[in-house]
């Protein structure tokens, strides 16, 4: 097959094009109306910005990857995208007012009214359009035919969520799927297996289907070489569904190499603006908690120092994002200062605990300290617990994707925390279960997310009876 530059291509449609003059219709529409009411409508650098904004709104959008079909795709995420794109058209075309002199915006308020009115008129009549064509669709207008080839694990999966998004448009003819597993033990009950290859290429090119969803498993290769050959051969849109289901993803996303199509396994959610939305929640949020918690802190430092010999805090060696060697700050809470190959977990009655670690360590006040490693940025508020150095060693040979807990920074609280697996770890299916939630964690993170984690330490993440 010869290469071709650009593989993955981006569809272009009826809908985007029409969206594409709309957005700038709208941008433009709103800033005449600024200029008529509140600014001098006759003055044309007043518009130089609007048209800067238009242009950076455009520009954004398509190094986006934002016309495309969003067919499949629910409407907040789309709106989300949106508001994305037009805070950094605006911020661009606010920029460019101050810098260039163009005084179009007279005041903040102005410029926020402008912002919220674009913003707002964008989402609506993207909503409308949507309702539109959800009702179109409806009716049985704008819609596709649809045949899914296999009938194991993936193509159920994906049978079930066209079913429960009708807003689609997709209506399924059915499952095909190798001849060998038709009418056997190999599909499911609810798959209505109507043949095999040969059949869903007749049935192609007899016009029954429009589009086909190819979702056997990697192992059947093979199949789906001959069967993409054979399709070439009718008028569908023919696409592929890579089987997830062989591996245990972890944030897995698509993605292109030089415009070769890649499929991440395994990767870090914080890229890109996750990272900054993360890093400024853990700065907003932390440094408000450092506020609140100071007094306490000194308190307990105070209590620390008089009630046993020492330094009021102990630095532990830990792993943090990407595996790298962190120092943890702690109140003190032991009479020894464990830091190296070998850390023996606290137990209920260590005699190792100092007069008042018991109550620290039970209560999670030892850990306070571990907002100054937040504003650091060695840590922040949300995460995978951070593991002594020598239990990581040990856990990684014992535990599959043991490791994989480090595609984050470690956390002062965490999702596994609020789910009951903190303190000691004695058995191995403990630390199983604390991985799993952690792993969970990863997969599904978002600002909201860490916000819900936050809301329900404050109930369940304190106190704990298996943490010495």
């Amino acid at each position: 097959m010869k290469y071709q530059k650009g593989v993955l291509q981006n569809r272009q449609t009826t809908v985007g094009i029409f969206t594409r003059l709309a957005d700038s219709m709208v941008i433009l529409a709103s800033s005449v109306w600024l200029a008529l009411y509140f600014m001098d409508s006759t003055n044309a650098a007043n518009y130089l910005a609007a048209l800067i904004a238009m242009m950076s709104f455009y520009a954004i959008c398509e190094l986006q990857h934002f016309y495309v079909s969003w067919r499949t795709t629910p409407f907040r995420m789309e709106a989300w995208r949106l508001t994305l794109n037009w805070l950094l058209a605006f911020l661009v075309a606010s920029s460019a007012d101050s810098m260039l002199d163009f005084d179009m915006f007279s005041s903040i308020w102005h410029q926020l009214t402008w912002f919220v009115a674009t913003w707002c008129v964008l989402l609506l009549y993207r909503r409308l359009l949507k309702a539109l064509l959800h009702t179109a669709r409806g009716y049985g207008y704008n819609t596709r035919k649809v045949a899914i080839v296999g009938s194991g694990r993936l193509g159920q999966e994906l049978a079930k969520r066209i079913k429960t998004s009708p807003w689609m448009g997709f209506n399924i003819v059915g499952h095909y799927d190798i001849f060998e597993y038709v009418d056997s033990e190999h599909t499911d009950s609810t798959a209505h297996v109507l043949g095999d290859l040969e059949q869903l290429v007749s049935d192609a090119k007899d016009g029954i289907i429009d589009r086909v969803y190819i979702a056997l498993p990697v192992t059947k290769q093979s199949y789906t070489s001959k069967l993409v050959n054979d399709l070439a051969d009718t008028t569908c849109s023919v696409m592929y569904l890579p089987d997830v289901f062989t591996f245990e993803l972890l944030h897995a996303r698509s993605d292109n190499l030089g415009g070769l199509p890649v499929i991440s396994i395994y990767s870090s959610p914080m890229d890109g603006s996750n990272r900054i939305l993360k890093r400024a929640f853990d700065l907003v949020v932390g440094s408000l908690i450092l506020l609140l918690i100071s007094v306490p802190m000194l308190v307990i430092a105070f209590a620390v120092k008089v009630t046993s010999k020492g330094p009021v805090f102990f630095k532990q060696n830990r792993y943090g994002i990407d595996g790298q060697a962190i120092k943890v700050w702690k109140f003190r809470s032991m009479n020894v200062m464990e830091n190296g190959d070998k850390v023996t977990q606290a137990k209920k009655g260590d005699n190792r605990l100092t007069p008042i670690g018991g109550f620290l360590r039970s209560t999670s006040l030892d850990e306070l300290p571990q907002f100054i490693n937040v504003i650091q940025g060695s840590m922040s508020i949300v995460g995978p617990r951070p593991h002594a150095v020598a239990h990581n060693e040990e856990y990684r040979k014992l535990i599959n994707g043991y490791m994989l807990r480090h595609l984050v920074k470690p956390g002062i609280t965490g999702w596994a925390q609020i789910n009951g697996w903190r303190g000691e770890t004695d058995t191995l299916d403990k630390m199983e279960k604390r991985i799993e939630f952690d792993l969970d964690y990863i997969r599904n993170w978002s600002v909201f997310f860490d916000a819900k984690i936050v809301f329900l330490t404050i109930f369940k993440g304190f106190i704990d009876k298996n943490a010495y």
